[in-house]
């Protein structure tokens, strides 16, 4: 019995691709796992899909996020079928800009704490950009998301965290390949 048969709802062009995106549902999971063991077209679909799905997490965010217009008319469709009125999400909170800051770098200011001096931002690097050498005046907390970067002679990866303690230095900080990183750090940092 095909896959098709046990599952009228579902059309096979799109089973490779719900596969891939794990968007089946559990107890459909084990008729198309046989399915695709059977079928070549399958197998040939999921593997031509596996290097556009693995590069993913490489993408920027921005290009993965939807624009506002997309959630303005999501919003507006949630009230209609809900027989509300919308309550404006979409435009309560608008995204922080990415500005240049120095040749190569741009941040995306998240949180400023005058306070405490601290500030959290996105910093992207591109591909060959030294970030200036620095004292840390507070705890500097960095979270790599994408690319490689180097502190010093340590090589982060994505997913890699860095501590720094108050006092110390970081003599070098540079990508080879372009960065982005999560960073929390003291606004009185010294830039040497």
């Amino acid at each position: 019995m095909s896959l098709a048969a046990d599952n009228p709802g579902l059309n096979h062009s799109d089973l490779p691709y719900l596969y891939v995106l794990q968007a089946l549902p559990d107890g459909e999971l084990p008729a198309a796992e046989k399915h695709i063991a059977e079928c070549p077209e399958c197998r040939r679909e999921i593997e031509m899909l596996r290097p556009v799905l693995d590069a993913l997490p490489a993408w920027p965010t921005d290009v993965l996020r939807p624009p506002v217009s997309l959630w303005d008319r999501l919003e507006r469709r949630v009230a209609k079928e809900a027989s509300t009125e919308p309550i404006g999400l979409a435009t309560r909170y608008e995204e922080p800009a990415w500005k240049e800051v120095a040749p190569g770098i741009s941040c995306k200011l998240l949180a400023t704490d005058a306070e405490r001096n601290r500030v959290s931002m996105l910093v992207r690097l591109t591909p060959g950009t030294d970030y200036p050498p620095h004292s840390h005046a507070g705890v500097e907390e960095l979270h790599l998301l994408d690319g490689e970067l180097w502190i010093d002679d340590r090589k982060l990866y994505p997913g890699d965290y860095n501590r720094a303690e108050p006092g110390t230095a970081d003599k070098r900080v540079w990508s080879e390949t372009g960065c982005t990183c999560v960073l929390v750090t003291s606004t009185r940092d010294v830039l040497k």
